[in-house]
């Protein structure tokens, strides 16, 4: 072995194992050809690749051109919401491309939720793809265990999704164990220290934070396998068709004037149990301010958080149908066929049910009961706020006075993930410039016990 090459081993930044493209169709923006030629080169890699960006169509066209490349078949994966709306766009581009709920393998490129993935079998496919791959660290860590499983018998993989959650390593680690790069706990220990017993007591939950001498080489070694793109000039191509209408965030405060349980008198909720106690007691008043809002919007999307309110909200509000939990799979697909065909003109539900995956650019309003998680905000408002939107947005964020440091939270997090897409993209275009420092290393032998 020469002394280059084994330095080149050393270094934890993936090569290329992939192909090239052969098939890439002329309503591909030059952007979105890019992205999958750089994908389908590498083999095993993940798009992080904002709402409304055309990740459906780069996944379809991926998955057909591993077909050609092998002759074998693809799994695609997806929420449940979402499976019958890749179907759609896979005939719009004449891509075959079907859905499957009981392991049947269906034409070359089988379409599937994430909950029937144990009803496959990984040695019928060469390559899956995993639309909205963020969603898996919701998932169970047994099913996450199941999942890596499964992909580790895929020659070819990709992973897409709008954006990972600031700096959530967790979802980065996962999506680098589901390529085949380093494993979570590998991560964590090769870029990461853990804060636990700084200044915390013993007790306290591990929180890892990058060490500050392996930041550059933490971002290089997530670029070498992942694109960051929040608009096509991000990558050096043109934003021409992707300039986005105006977001309008109005957030109301419900001044409750009812004491908490125990309380004498109405006073500010500071914990987390008084802030669902208030929002209990306020849920008239906040279904009595939603039913005022909708009626200046031909159609609105409602996101409850808990079953209680989406309960009520369902019977209070006039022509409201509600997507739940409770529902069939048949049951939930038909509601999101109905809303997006226009037959629905409030559509009340859960992001947690809903927000993945969707496009909805025929609503531009929605009414938000908060929580503290910062990508169901981000991935319900995204629904709408999308590329293709033409209308300005209206997202109408209700909370009670208690709640009120939940903007703010949110707020924090949103810059949290804006200073992470900016390091993606910061270290990917410096990562498209680096040469190979070792390529002038001269040849030499080393002993065969290294």
């Amino acid at each position: 072995m020469e002394y280059g090459e084994f330095l080149k081993q050393k270094k934890q930044l993936a090569g290329n194992f992939g192909f090239k493209p052969t098939f890439l169709p002329e309503q591909m923006f030059d952007f979105q050809k890019h992205l999958v030629e750089w994908s389908l080169k590498k083999g095993r890699s993940a798009i992080f690749a904002d709402t409304g960006l055309g990740k459906t169509l780069m996944q379809l066209v991926w998955a057909e051109n591993v077909i050609k490349e092998t002759n074998g078949k693809v799994l695609l994966l997806t929420p449940l919401a979402v499976s019958r709306q890749t179907e759609r766009e896979s005939e719009k581009f004449g891509i075959e491309a079907k859905k499957s709920r009981n392991g049947e393998v269906r034409n070359n490129i089988t379409i599937t939720n994430y909950q029937q993935l144990s009803k496959f079998d990984p040695n019928d496919f060469t390559g899956i793809v995993c639309d909205e791959s963020s969603i898996l660290k919701g998932f169970s860590g047994q099913f996450r265990k199941d999942f890596t499983r499964f992909a580790n018998k895929m020659k070819y993989r990709l992973l897409a999704t709008a954006t990972p959650s600031p700096n959530d390593f967790v979802e980065l680690g996962t999506s680098s164990e589901a390529l085949g790069e380093l494993k979570h706990l590998d991560m964590l220990s090769r870029f990461f220290r853990d804060t636990q017993n700084d200044k915390n007591p013993a007790w306290s939950t591990p929180k890892f934070v990058l060490k500050k001498h392996s930041q550059n080489d933490f971002w290089r070694w997530v670029v070498s396998w992942a694109r960051a793109v929040k608009k096509p000039s991000d990558i050096g191509f043109s934003d021409d068709r992707y300039i986005l209408p105006e977001l309008v965030e109005r957030e109301h405060t419900l001044q409750i004037t009812k004491p908490l349980p125990g309380k004498l008198f109405a006073e500010k909720a500071k914990t987390l149990k008084q802030q669902r106690e208030e929002r209990k007691m306020s849920l008239e008043e906040r279904a009595e301010f939603t039913k005022d809002i909708c009626k200046n919007h031909d159609m609105s999307i409602i996101w409850g958080q808990y079953n209680y309110e989406t309960d009520y909200l369902e019977k209070f509000i006039p022509n409201a149908i509600q997507i739940s939990g409770a529902d069939s799979d048949d049951a939930k697909e038909e509601k999101f066929e109905a809303f997006s065909k226009g037959e629905i003109k409030r559509l009340i539900t859960k992001p947690k049910i809903s927000s993945q995956g969707l496009n909805w650019q025929h609503c531009n309003h929605m009414v938000f009961y908060p929580s503290h998680s910062y990508e169901q905000y981000y991935q319900g408002v995204r629904r709408c706020w999308r590329f293709g939107q033409k209308r300005n947005v209206y997202v109408d964020i209700i909370a009670t006075y208690g709640e009120a440091g939940i903007m703010n939270n949110i707020q924090r997090k949103s810059k949290d993930a804006e200073v992470m897409f900016e390091n993606l993209i910061k270290n990917m275009n410096n990562e498209l410039k680096i040469e190979d420092k070792y390529n002038d290393i001269k040849k030499t032998n080393i002993p065969k016990w290294i």
